[in-house]
């Protein structure tokens, strides 16, 4: 997990959904919005129809928050403060190793395509 700095809370995430454009992956949804802050900032949105309990929800987090974790201090100007949302239809299943996987790839996918 990264820090609570590192993190947006829930009226923040709100913020960076309304303002700003998406970017579509296959599965995942992500925003992004510029900060001033001097580091990057993260958020998820999963919803409840996306997994079939809370222990699967918080590990999904903890891998976006993993993954996240070497983006933080990545650029000199460009701060974002960037969310992605995992769309309704996507299952995600922990004990599925392909779902990880595909979790894993379309994060990475994003992040790279909004150049953090």
């Amino acid at each position: 997990m990264i820090k609570k700095v590192y993190r947006l809370n829930e009226k923040q995430t709100k913020k960076v959904l309304t303002a700003w454009k998406p970017f579509f992956s296959y599965w995942i949804v992500s925003n992004i919005l510029k900060n001033n802050l001097g580091y990057n900032r993260f958020s998820i949105v999963i919803w409840g129809k996306s997994v079939v309990n809370n222990v699967t929800r918080n590990f999904f987090r903890r891998q976006y928050f993993s993954i996240t974790w070497d983006f933080i201090k990545t650029k000199d100007n460009a701060w974002v403060d960037f969310v992605c949302f995992v769309k309704k239809q996507t299952k995600l299943d922990k004990k599925n190793i392909e779902s990880i996987k595909t979790f894993q790839k379309d994060i990475k996918f994003l992040i790279y395509k909004n150049n953090i």
